[in-house]
């Protein structure tokens, strides 16, 4: 039984080393110059600079980039579980016949390819003012992440025991206080860790932001592509702006990993 352990515990510090890895050589890259950034073979031992970073910052508005990742993710977020509480509450404890079919259609909109779609949500975009803004990119983030976020809170709702709500309907007078007193608290670590997950996933989405933004609205993933040029790949300094904007977000995940994932398994055992 102790070995059994040992050999988990080996085997759980080598797959997340390797899950690790590519983080790990990203950063080691962003602090070497172009041309060891390219060597063949790399080279693990060298002397760190961070002339890379200083070049990103000179050349790129950092900050701006930043904040607009955080506006959008927060905003975009914010709008989902909005739309995602009431949708998610109506699915799990007002089914119908059709319920399930609603549930799987909202989830098969995330297998269609973007790029199906990018020339007439580019034309109605611009015809509609919504290029190169905050309220534009929010607008396709919550579309986009609407089914994951739904799915996420109607599997918990749908855990919560049946008992807890026909004791609540006897106590509390009306829906809307049912779920302030008595499912909002129940649920609070469901739709915080659902949240989270939004904001990652929001945050590392490039393909509308890329299509729809130039630099007002600009998020960091716009950011990280502006250093791929006709000229060539400067892995470095693209190193070094990956870096910066995964920072925050691998941050947040540090500090609320307990939350996260506890919110995320509420449910799961019984």
């Amino acid at each position: 039984m102790q070995s059994n352990r040992v050999l988990l515990s080996i085997l759980g510090w080598v797959i997340g080393f390797i899950i690790f890895f590519p983080i790990l050589w990203m950063v080691m890259a962003s602090l070497k110059t172009e041309i060891e950034a390219v060597a063949t073979p790399p080279s693990f031992f060298f002397v760190p600079t961070l002339e890379n970073y200083f070049v990103v910052q000179s050349r790129s508005d950092y900050l701006n980039y930043a904040w607009n990742s955080i506006v959008i993710s927060v905003f975009a977020t914010l709008l989902a579980i909005l739309i995602a509480v009431p949708a998610s509450y109506s699915f799990a404890f007002r089914p119908t016949k059709r319920t399930q079919f609603k549930l799987v259609w909202i989830l098969s909109t995330k297998m269609m390819p973007p790029v199906g779609v990018l020339i007439p949500m580019y034309l109605f975009y611009k015809n509609m003012g919504l290029l190169d803004t905050h309220l534009g990119l929010i607008l396709i983030y919550t579309l986009i992440n609407l089914p994951i976020v739904i799915w996420v809170l109607y599997t918990y709702f749908k855990d919560i025991p049946q008992e807890i709500l026909e004791a609540a309907q006897m106590e509390c007078d009306g829906l809307l206080n049912i779920f302030l007193y008595i499912l909002l608290p129940l649920s609070k670590s469901a739709i915080f860790s659902t949240s989270l997950l939004s904001i990652v996933l929001i945050w590392n989405e490039s393909f509308w932001s890329l299509n729809l933004t130039a630099f007002e609205a600009a998020p960091l993933t716009t950011f990280i592509s502006s250093y791929s040029s006709p000229e060539g790949l400067f892995w470095a300094k693209l190193s070094a702006a990956s870096t910066l904007a995964i920072l925050p977000i691998m941050f947040l995940g540090w500090v609320t990993q307990k939350q996260m994932v506890k919110g995320l398994t509420l449910g799961a055992v019984k």
